[in-house]
């Protein structure tokens, strides 16, 4: 071991258990997810490579949840059926995890999961302010959760992991992410990024922002920080995923990007997942 890497090991601990904290629960003995090559998918999908990428994947995952918010339904899921606001960070983690399990774990594990995740959805339901009813077991909700994260994910990407990549590669992480799709009851499911930003558009109609979306949105962005370490990246974070939302829908939420900081805070997010990609490196 070279004199450098002598120096740079301890650092580079500390980082990762720093993440892996974040990411994982220690309470309930969460350990991180161990990739295999028998996983949903296999080890040279373009997934792997999207969602082996820390930074990246939670700039896409806050944007994608200030995405879904916006449809009253997906919305009314959350406001009826969660504790969001005692346990936002509990339920990135929970996602992050189902990500993980999903992409790289044991197949009856991933598949187990995706099963119980749709009986929740099966359970859900309720009526909105209107007197209209909606059920999380709805195929075009599940449709507009499904886009928003299959988009949000792959921009993260692009913007902060793989400025280059192919138009063919992006399509095909659209047409991979079916096989999350169908098992929870997704019907119109994009197999391309034209298809994905075509159901998106379709479904923007739908869309609104009233008190309650503001609410939760405002607790999204606006959570403590688990730790006093993991703030600086928190707020980058937060304020990056704004940033990657559309433009339309910045404007629903009444979100502003920090003007001529946006190169500033780009090239800080980018370093950001530079630094975290040196670590996990070993």
């Amino acid at each position: 071991m070279s004199p450098a890497d002598r120096l740079s090991r301890p650092l580079k601990g500390m980082i990762v258990g720093q993440v892996r904290a974040l990411f994982n629960d220690q309470a309930r003995g969460e350990r991180p997810v161990q990739r295999r090559d028998d996983a949903l998918f296999p080890p040279d999908s373009v997934a792997w490579r999207v969602h082996g990428d820390v930074t990246s994947m939670l700039v896409g995952g806050i944007a994608a949840l200030l995405l879904q918010m916006l449809h009253p339904s997906v919305l009314a899921g959350v406001w009826d059926h969660s504790g969001f606001r005692d346990d936002m960070q509990g339920r990135l983690r929970r996602t992050a995890r189902f990500i993980a399990v999903t992409t790289y774990g044991a197949p009856d594990d991933a598949r187990a999961l995706l099963a119980k995740v749709r009986r929740i959805h099966d359970h859900i339901g309720g009526t909105l302010p209107d007197g209209t009813s909606y059920r999380a077991s709805d195929p075009a909700l599940l449709a507009w959760v499904h886009v928003s994260e299959v988009l949000s994910f792959l921009d993260g990407w692009i913007r902060y992991g793989e400025p280059g990549m192919s138009r063919a590669d992006q399509d095909r992480y659209v047409a991979e992410m079916a096989r999350i799709a169908e098992p929870l009851g997704v019907e119109a499911i994009p197999r391309t990024r034209a298809e994905a930003e075509a159901l998106q558009a379709a479904m923007r109609p739908q869309l609104k922002v009233d008190a309650r979306t503001r609410d939760v949105a405002t607790v999204l962005l606006r959570q403590p920080a688990p730790s006093l370490a993991a703030r600086p990246f928190q707020t980058i974070t937060m304020q990056a995923a704004i940033d990657l939302l559309p433009g339309w829908a910045r404007t629903m939420h009444g979100l502003e990007r920090p003007g001529l900081g946006v190169p500033l805070l780009r090239a800080g997010t980018f370093g950001v997942a530079s630094t975290l990609r040196w670590a996990f490196r070993g």
